[in-house]
């Protein structure tokens, strides 16, 4: 059996890693100090040690720690991983010189992290492949988890383990938990994953059942969760007014940044930091490339976005990001432009302001209402009340993004809807 050393590691972060290399049938073996990893190697001489470097830590002491075990002829032979915050090259090019085979700046993905482990370890740990993006924002003592195109059960189980990051960080006492699925068609093929889902949700003592609300289509999800006591007290809902209605007051702010509504399916440096990454980097990868292109009526391959706003400038900022991106763009300046033009094209995604003359974005909203087909939303706008934004995303709007963004930005999120939009 392959042996594994875990030196010094955050308490999830550890616990982590023990229940995956457990899985794969490695036995780990755990000390709290570096100061013992030299004693603990040469007992052991495990196949691999795993060192976790705090942000708070000294990194001249590791380097001397490193130097010890170069010099120990037992200790230096084992192939050494590390993990820690981003270290300057001459650092780097240190650890290499010393035995670190592989350094992860934090948060580490997960994906790239086991693959490592298992080349090391000649052995071909199990991944679930499946394409997941889950996203995870925080407001005061509401946390959402958005899942789009798939349910992985590696992040599934990477789930627990982050939320509990969050609340312990964040001195959360009674966590609130939005867990938005309307991207996800599900049936009872994925009853487990479900099942897993909800308990790595629920393995946190302070997450109480009452406090979970599921938007989703799903009607399986909603029958799964009424047919299993445990779930008892969670709700699902199609309308992400009742959640928002329910959870948020509005006494507080009407600032949709507190609110979190500009923040549904976008993700914030801010939010991702810690020791555990839900984005791994196959989904990075994902991320960079373009989706298909459409091919219209006249057979020629062409992709489309549509603009509509009624400022100029704010249009030709938008559209100068999709340059070199194998998309078009076709700018509107009113909804009633726009809405008597859309038949004619087959937009991939629409860029929609609230805030215009005549027709504004919601009555346009309202009106693609009766389109057999539509394409993704993504509102961009200054309007910051929470009423409007409820009612756009009410309406169907996929995103609300608030003004200004960075064009690359924009671009970024309007791919990652399109990709989302092909798995419905």
């Amino acid at each position: 059996m392959k042996n594994v050393l875990i030196v010094e590691a955050a308490p999830m972060f550890r616990e982590f890693l023990k229940d995956k290399l457990s899985e794969e049938k490695v036995e780990v073996n755990v000390i709290a100090d570096k100061q013992d990893s030299i004693i603990k190697m040469n007992s052991l001489l495990p196949d691999l040690t795993i060192f976790d470097i705090d942000e708070n830590e000294n990194i001249d002491y590791f380097i001397e720690l490193l130097s010890k075990i170069k010099e120990n002829p037992n200790a230096s032979r084992i192939p050494m991983i590390a993990t820690g915050p981003a270290a300057s090259r001459e650092n780097l090019a240190y650890f290499a010189k010393h035995g670190i085979v592989k350094y992860f700046v934090k948060p580490i993905k997960f994906d790239v992290f086991f693959e490592s482990i298992g080349r090391i370890l000649h052995s071909a740990f199990s991944m679930d492949t499946t394409p997941c993006v889950m996203d995870i924002h925080r407001n005061r003592d509401i946390i959402f988890i958005e899942i789009a195109q798939g349910l992985n059960r590696e992040k599934l189980s990477l789930l627990k383990y982050k939320l509990s990051e969050i609340i312990e960080n964040d001195s959360i006492e009674t966590p609130k938990i939005v867990l938005m699925m309307t991207n996800l068609e599900l049936t009872f093929v994925d009853g487990l994953n479900i099942e897993l889902l909800f308990d790595n949700i629920l393995a946190n003592s302070k997450i109480l059942t009452k406090n979970i609300k599921v938007l989703s289509f799903s009607t399986f999800t909603k029958e799964l969760i009424d047919g299993h006591s445990q779930y008892d007290g969670i709700e699902v809902v199609t309308d992400i007014s009742q959640v928002l209605n329910s959870l948020v007051d509005s006494s507080t702010t009407t600032k949709v940044s507190d609110l979190v509504t500009d923040k549904i399916l976008t993700t914030s440096e801010s939010e991702n930091s810690g020791l555990i990454e839900m984005r791994f980097m196959s989904d990075t990868e994902q991320k960079k490339s373009v989706p298909a292109p459409v091919k219209t009526e006249n057979n020629n391959m062409k992709n489309e976005i549509a603009i509509v706003d009624d400022d100029k400038i704010i249009q030709q900022i938008v559209a100068s990001g999709f340059k070199n991106t194998g998309y078009d763009c076709v700018v509107y300046s009113s909804g009633t432009e726009f809405l008597s033009d859309i038949t004619k094209h087959n937009f991939s995604a629409v860029i929609l302001d609230i805030l215009m003359t005549g027709i504004s974005g919601l009555d346009t909203l309202k009106r693609l209402q009766g389109l057999s087909k539509k394409p993704p939303i993504i509102i961009y706008s200054q309007a910051v009340k929470k009423e409007l934004v409820i009612q756009a995303l009410s309406l169907g709007a996929k995103h609300y993004l608030v003004k200004p963004q960075k064009p690359e930005a924009i671009v970024k999120k309007v791919f990652e809807v399109i990709n989302a939009a092909k798995f419905q």
